[in-house]
C-alpha cells in the first residue's frame, strides 16, 4: 500500500515515533476513522450490514470507535465470539469448519448467528439450536470461485480440497427450512472487481438456494480501503443482488477496515556485515509480523526505498535465532545508527492477532496514536506474559 508524501512527512517528523518504547504497534485513530467513513458510505447507499472480522483485527481499545459504524463482529471460534460479545457489544456471528464438543451450546450464549460447514453439522446441532429461539442458522458454501490476490493457495478458501464450505453436490441435503443465512467467503485482499464478481457468481450459480434464505453473507476479503477500490461498483452490485433476490446482505471485512491504519515501530539494536550491511532490530518478522514470512511480502518502511535506490542499503532482520527472520532489504538517505526508529506501515492487519513469543522475544506494546498527536499505551508486555503460557 502506498502512503501519500504528506503522511510520510508527518510520520517522520512526529515526536511520538522517536519517543515511544519499541517495539510497538501503533493504531492511527485518524486513519481508522477515514477507513470507517468508507464503510459507512457503503452501508448508507446499499443498506447492507458490515461486521468486523476479529480474526484480522481485534483491539478492544478501538471498538468504541468502530461500533459507531459497524453492526457487530464475526468470529472464527468461541473465544473470538466471547470477545465480540463482551467488548464490542453488538451482533456476533461465528463460523468454524468444526466445533468441539459442547462448543455450540456455549456459543448460543455468545452469538446470535451460528454458521455451519455442512448439512450434517446443521442436522447434528439442531436439537441444541432449537432450545434457543431466535438464534439464526447459517450454512457456508464453497462457491467454486475465488479471488484471493494474496498468498496463492495458502489464503484461497476455495483451493482444491478446501475444508471450508459445503460443496454444490451436498446442498440439496441442507434442511433449508431451518436455515436463514447463506454464507460464502472466497476473497483475500480483493479489489472491487473480485467483490463484484463474487456477488454476480453467487447470483448466477446459486440463485435457487439464495431464494431459500433471508440473508446472504459475502464474507471478508473486500479490500474496501485499498487505493483504487471503487466502492460505487460494490454498492451497485449489492443493490442489484438485493433487488433480484429480496434478501439482506452482510459483508465481514477485517483487514479491509484497517488498511494503512497503523504501524509497527522498531529500533535498530546493532549491525552486522556479511557481504551486505545488516541492521538487527527489536522488531521481528517471525514473531511480530508473521505474514511477512507466510505470504510472503516485504512491508513498506517510512522514508526507505528499494535496495540501491538510495545511498545506503541494509537488510533488516530480527533478533531471533531463526535464520529466515528477515523483514526485507531497504535503502535510506542517511546511514542508520543504533537507536534509529524504523516505522513499518500497514501493520494493523494480521499482526498482533498472530504474533508469538518465540525465543522469549518481547511482544510489542499496543498503543494508540490519538488525533491530537498524543500516544496512549493500551498494554505493555513482559516476562510474565511469556512465562504464563508455558504452564
Amino acid at each position: 500500500m502506498e502512503l501519500s508524501d504528506l503522511s510520510e512527512l508527518n510520520l517522520q517528523t512526529s515526536d511520538w515515533a522517536q519517543t515511544i518504547a519499541t517495539p510497538a504497534y501503533v493504531l492511527d485513530v485518524a486513519a481508522l476513522k477515514r477507513n470507517l467513513a468508507r464503510a459507512a458510505e457503503i452501508k448508507r447507499q446499499s443498506g447492507c450490514k458490515i461486521l468486523l472480522a476479529t480474526k484480522a483485527f481485534a483491539l478492544p481499545a478501538a471498538f468504541p470507535i468502530m461500533r459507531e459504524v459497524l453492526d457487530g463482529t464475526t468470529a472464527s471460534g468461541e473465544y473470538e465470539a466471547r470477545l465480540g460479545q463482551e467488548e464490542f457489544g453488538r451482533e456476533v456471528h461465528v463460523y468454524s469448519p468444526a466445533y468441539a464438543p459442547g462448543e455450540v451450546e456455549r456459543l448460543t450464549k455468545l452469538a446470535q448467528h451460528i454458521y455451519f460447514n455442512s448439512p450434517e453439522q446443521i442436522i447434528k446441532n439442531l436439537p441444541v439450536i432449537r432450545r434457543h429461539p431466535g438464534l439464526k442458522i447459517g450454512i457456508r458454501i464453497n462457491p467454486g470461485y475465488s479471488n484471493a490476490t494474496l498468498g496463492g493457495a495458502l489464503y484461497d478458501p476455495c483451493a482444491p480440497y478446501s475444508r471450508f464450505g459445503a460443496t454444490r453436490d451436498t446442498l440439496d441435503r441442507v434442511p433449508w427450512d431451518e436455515v436463514e443465512i447463506l454464507h460464502t467467503h472466497a476473497l483475500c485482499e480483493s479489489g472491487h472487481e473480485g467483490s463484484v464478481a463474487l456477488i454476480e457468481h453467487v447470483a448466477r450459480e446459486f440463485g435457487a438456494y439464495v431464494r431459500r434464505v433471508k440473508v446472504v453473507n459475502f464474507g471478508g476479503g473486500h479490500f474496501i480501503n485499498k487505493p483504487g477500490y471503487d466502492i460505487g461498483k460494490l454498492i451497485a452490485a449489492i443493490n442489484a443482488f438485493k433487488t433480484e433476490f429480496n434478501v439482506d446482505v452482510v459483508l465481514e471485512p477485517g483487514a479491509g477496515l484497517v488498511v494503512n491504519a497503523g504501524y509497527l515501530v522498531g529500533s535498530v539494536l546493532d549491525f552486522h556485515h556479511n557481504e551486505k550491511d545488516i541492521a538487527i532490530l527489536d522488531a521481528s518478522a517471525s514473531t511480530h509480523m508473521p505474514d511477512v514470512l507466510e505470504v510472503p511480502y516485504t512491508p513498506k518502511v517510512v522514508g526507505a526505498g528499494k535496495p540501491g535506490e538510495k545511498p545506503h542499503t541494509y537488510i533488516l532482520g530480527g533478533k531471533t535465532c531463526m535464520t529466515g527472520d528477515i523483514i526485507g532489504e531497504y535503502s535510506f538517505d542517511q546511514p542508520l545508527n543504533i537507536g534509529d526508529r524504523i516505522i513499518f506501515t500497514d501493520m494493523m492487519q494480521y499482526s498482533f492477532v498472530k504474533n508469538n513469543t518465540f525465543n522469549g522475544v518481547p511482544l510489542p506494546e499496543l498503543t494508540v496514536l490519538n488525533e491530537n498527536g498524543t500516544i496512549t499505551v493500551v498494554r505493555s508486555f513482559g516476562y510474565d506474559d511469556f512465562r504464563y503460557r508455558l504452564g
